[in-house]
């Protein structure tokens, strides 16, 4: 039997023993003694029902539900970030203030997922789905109403609450009715691939709903995009297992804690920055209270029988890796969300001007799945990823190489290249963790992806907010640099802010306030370009990162393969 067919069979196997139902344990026999290792899950039925193949219109259908699904979700953020500046002209707001709308709806969103599991098992996962769909369309709705800054951050937070939910029913959508040798390569690249898309998507597409009615029309969409997937969950139903009474009250209480843990640090991340970390004291309180309540959690979740989140499991030596592999991909994939595209817009392009750096940013992603689609196996996850990092050391050096004239023209080739290697990067790295996660059960696979997905979430605000303190770091030197080398008895200084103060000299008749301006102008292009030095800092450390986790890579596959270049000395070396 292939590798894949076989690989793909132990899947289809395994997720539909996962769908028995999870026996009802009270509170009082949720706690064990904390000497006391947690036992091991029960041995899952042997024969599981065969695939039954559905007609092809209905697979469609399907697949059409689980993309839908994901592109409402990345919607709900990616038309805050990406419009940051139009949607806080209209309210009123500054841009800090707007950033609270982004923490708003990732404090609830980070960690909400995680409930899946046991939600799906209680209540049924088409009711919680219709649930949560109604709940993010009356959010949509209500924004229509929405005239002070206090009940937008409301309504954003229920809208980050109400979507959480809907990654992960966009990734079973997608797997649903595909064949058991197909899952892992068509399902698992497109919903990894609609994951991706929002963003640029977004860019493309929100000129032209700002032009008809402002960020009204944005609200609209997303409206229009929940009722749809609305519709489609209603006609669609999911196979969803036998329902059971599985969560008790010390689940709730974990999940508080965990939370708490969560939305602190999605806080703190997104507007650390901004504030500056050392500069206020209730960033340093965020981070604190973050880790005292994932402490408590972990100690509740520890001692256990009943898990909401098995705490041994993700410490085991094949989640950490697949984990940290995860952590240095977002990492290094930020120099496209939270470097090129912010690069471009301090150099004055608007979503306008960059239709092309999002459209090349879609056809890597789209590429990369095609790719994946076709030589992705068992086995060529190492070689794949090698190509992956090998092509964002690449794309990233290019970027290094922007002055303040570059344009987004010269960086379509390498968000090409940057955003291939993500796209062909992610597929065989969550094959490796499913594969880890079948070794312990069938119960930890649809645990598994969720994790897979919380890990998403937050890697992407902790890769943000990295990139964004490094480029600032970055820019303060190079200002600093730069300013200490302008002198006003520099001919070239005095010749420049005499050219800057002339250009008002049809605005201004007194020569002070022309002078007065032109300096101004000057430290503004200063600023610029110690900016524009600060960007291809950042690009040429992602570079280097990458080529260092491509040597750690190496490093990794030529230990694993020891024994195949010295054979004798291992023979020698075994024990009797």
């Amino acid at each position: 039997m292939p590798p894949l067919e076989a690989t793909a069979k132990a899947e289809e196997a395994l997720t539909k023993q996962s769908e028995q139902p999870i026996a009802e344990q009270s509170d009082v026999t949720d706690m064990a003694a904390p000497s006391e290792p947690a036992p091991s899950p029960e041995p899952a039925p042997a024969s599981p029902p065969p695939f039954v193949p559905k007609p092809t219109h209905i697979t469609l259908f399907y697949m059409l539900a689980g993309v839908l699904l994901a592109l409402t979700q990345g919607f709900g953020m990616s038309f805050i970030t990406i419009n940051l500046q139009q949607i806080a002209g209209p309210m009123g707001l500054t841009q800090t203030e707007a950033t609270w709308l982004q923490a708003a709806y990732l404090f609830p969103n980070a960690s909400l997922t995680l409930m899946l599991f046991k939600i799906r098992a209680q209540y049924g996962l088409r009711n919680f789905a219709e649930v949560a769909i109604v709940v993010y369309a009356l959010v949509c709705l209500a924004h229509f109403w929405v005239e002070s800054y206090e009940s937008a951050l409301a309504l954003r937070f229920v809208a980050g609450l109400a979507a959480a939910p809907m990654t992960s029913l966009g990734f079973l959508y997608t797997l649903e009715c595909l064949p058991p040798a197909k899952k892992m390569t068509i399902g698992l690249c497109t919903a990894l691939t609609a994951l991706v898309v929002p963003m640029p998507l977004t860019g493309l597409i929100s000129p032209y709903l700002l032009d008809i009615g402002q960020q009204y029309s944005i609200y609209l969409v997303e409206l229009g995009f929940a009722m749809i997937c609305l519709g489609l969950v209603y006609m669609l139903p999911l196979a969803s297992p036998p329902r059971a009474k599985v969560i008790s009250f010390l689940d709730i209480v974990s999940y508080i804690f965990l939370a708490i843990s969560m939305g602190c640090f999605a806080v703190a991340f997104t507007v650390g920055r901004l504030y500056w970390w050392t500069e206020v004291d209730w960033i340093a309180w965020l981070i604190i209270i973050g880790i005292a309540s994932g402490a408590i959690f972990a100690m509740i979740e520890l001692n256990r029988t009943n898990h909401l989140v098995d705490i041994r499991w993700l410490a085991s030596k094949e989640i950490i890796h697949f984990t940290g592999t995860l952590m240095v991909s977002r990492l290094i994939l930020s120099e496209q969300t939270s470097g090129a595209i912010n690069f471009l817009r301090i150099n004055g392009m608007q979503n306008e001007q960059l239709t092309g750096v999002y459209l090349s940013i879609i056809a890597g992603a789209v590429a990369a799945a095609l790719v994946c689609i076709k030589f992705m196996r068992p086995g060529r996850e190492s070689t794949i990823h090698a190509i992956a990092f090998m092509l964002m050391a690449l794309g990233s050096y290019m970027d290094s190489l922007s002055t303040s004239l570059t344009r987004p023209e010269q960086m379509y080739l390498s968000q090409f290249i940057v955003s291939f290697a993500g796209g062909i990067f992610l597929p065989p790295a969550l094959m490796i963790g499913m594969a880890a996660a079948m070794k312990r059960g069938p119960s930890y696979i649809l645990s598994f992806i969720v994790v897979f997905l919380a890990a998403q979430k937050v890697g992407s605000y902790f890769g943000s907010a990295l990139y964004g303190t490094f480029v600032q770091w970055r820019e303060q030197f190079h200002s600093f640099r730069l300013v200490s080398q302008l002198s006003s008895t520099d001919p070239l200084v005095a010749t420049r802010l005499k050219q800057l103060s002339g250009s008002y000299g049809k605005l201004l008749t007194d020569p002070s306030q022309q002078s007065l301006q032109g300096a101004s102008l000057l430290a503004k292009q200063v600023q610029q370009q110690a900016y524009t030095l600060a960007y291809n800092d950042s690009f040429l450390f992602t570079a280097y990162l990458s080529l260092g986790a491509l040597a750690c890579l190496c490093i990794h596959v030529a230990w694993r393969n020891r024994h195949k270049f010295f054979p004798q000395n291992i023979a020698e070396t075994a024990p009797a």
